[in-house]
């Protein structure tokens, strides 16, 4: 059965195939988020200066989503539009994968983190543009629900593999001369091999659509090149959809909320349960071990809630599910600084797990159907933009405001991000248009 733009109508094994390849690249964002600050601690990084070594990831997609979008939708190749660049982004990311906790000094971990997170992005985008080419309108909500449950899924597994090997017998105390865990190196190791074999799944068991004769004759007579590029993405902003517009507020907040929790969730553990801020105790190690269990729990609570987001995000519209999920989200981080106990902790994960899996998928079927077809590609780059600036403005404010107005201590931090958090979920009701129902 093919809909009215000629797209056969796919099965649901099809779906999950099809979202493999993102169950890798989010396992290697899941092991960025859960050991990137403690790997900067165990360097000897300032914790006030943390946020500017998370400049990567920002600047990089701030750079990259959009760009590679752009020259997707105009890509013409044996292999298709997309699946390039799937391909480029998996090699390099495994790269930086097997490399990252073998990191000698500070510098060369920023920068590894560079590499990973340009190839993590040259990957997601057309990863995103693919899952809107190959779905007809219909299954657009259940293929991005698809890619949230993924999502949960691979960071529920990716923040848990330390904590895995360890319950298999390897010691968390094991360190190598920088002090980087053994049990780190290991689970780069296992993200890498993941990141490759799903991509590569993925585009050999669901390969792109062809393109239309049509299609590619335009494509051919307006060629590609980064002029092109540049007057594609120059367009799509001045005639951005009204949806995609009125999302913007609700993102800055989430996305500058979220970034910072992720920064800041180990060193709050660690100082809330384990009373020390010392990168070099078993204390410390134990509150990292533990961020990885809570942000497993919270992932897998994500990869549930996605499934069951699908059917109310049809009939009640995906903006009101989106308000209340990060809201509850918000109410669980402002109440994780006065947990007492490792079950108080899990349980306000369950908030955070259900925000997590609006933020993945929700945001994205708003904007599916309110977008041309012929510039999913770029759009979806734009609206990237509106996730990294944020992580971008989060990385140069939190530095100065971390001391004077936070008193040095990451409790504050999950404070303001919970503000932040529900006061997203409040300006997610603003958005209006045909993109509110999935």
């Amino acid at each position: 059965m093919r809909d009215r733009a000629g797209k056969p109508r796919m099965r649901l094994l099809q779906i999950v195939e099809m979202n493999l390849g993102f169950f890798g690249i989010q396992f290697s964002f899941g092991l960025q988020q859960a050991n990137m600050g403690p790997i900067y601690r165990y360097l000897g990084a300032d914790e006030a200066s943390l946020p500017l070594l998370w400049l990567a990831g920002p600047v990089t997609g701030l750079l990259v989503q959009p760009i590679v979008g752009a020259l997707s939708d105009r890509t013409v190749s044996r292999w298709g539009r997309r699946t390039p660049y799937f391909l480029i982004g998996a090699v390099l990311c495994s790269l930086g994968l097997l490399l990252m906790p073998y990191s000698p000094t500070l510098w060369f971990a920023a920068s590894l983190l560079w590499i990973l997170d340009a190839a993590n992005n040259i990957t997601m985008e057309p990863y995103r543009a693919y899952v809107s080419d190959r779905l007809n309108e219909e299954q657009r909500s259940l293929g991005f629900l698809t890619q949230s449950a993924f999502t949960g899924l691979a960071q529920t597994l990716s923040y848990l593999a330390p904590s895995l090997l360890v319950w298999w017998g390897f010691s968390a105390d094991l360190v190598d001369a920088n002090g980087i865990p053994d049990i780190t190196r290991i689970a780069f190791l296992i993200g890498a091999v993941i990141s490759i074999s799903t991509i590569l799944w993925s585009v050999l068991r669901v390969p792109e659509l062809p393109l239309a004769p049509e299609e590619i004759t335009r494509m051919q007579e307006d060629r590609l090149s980064p002029g092109t590029a540049w007057r594609d993405f120059v367009a799509a902003v001045r005639e951005m959809p009204a949806p995609m517009r009125q999302l913007a507020l609700s993102m800055l907040l989430q996305w500058f909320a979220m970034f910072a929790y992720w920064q800041f969730i180990s060193f709050a553990l660690a100082r809330a349960l384990f009373d020390t801020a010392d990168p070099a105790s078993s204390g410390f190690r134990q509150a990292v071990l533990l961020t990885g269990q809570a942000g497993a729990f919270y992932n897998a609570i994500a990869c549930l809630s996605a499934f069951a987001m699908v059917p109310l995000s049809r009939h009640i519209g995906p903006q009101y599910i989106h308000a209340g999920a990060v809201a509850l989200s918000g109410a669980a981080m402002l109440a994780i600084p006065g947990a007492d106990s490792h079950g108080q902790l899990f349980l306000l994960m369950i908030g955070i797990g259900i925000g997590w899996a609006s933020m993945m998928g929700n945001p994205y079927v708003m904007l599916a159907n309110s977008i041309p077809p012929e510039r999913t590609g770029v759009y979806m780059g734009i609206f990237n933009m509106f996730i990294v600036i944020p992580m971008l403005l989060e990385t140069l404010i939190v530095p100065v405001i971390y001391r004077p107005l936070l008193g040095g201590d990451p409790r504050n931090i999950l404070t303001m991000a919970g503000v932040m958090m529900i006061a997203a979920g409040a300006a997610t009701l603003i958005v209006r248009g045909r993109a509110v129902r999935a």
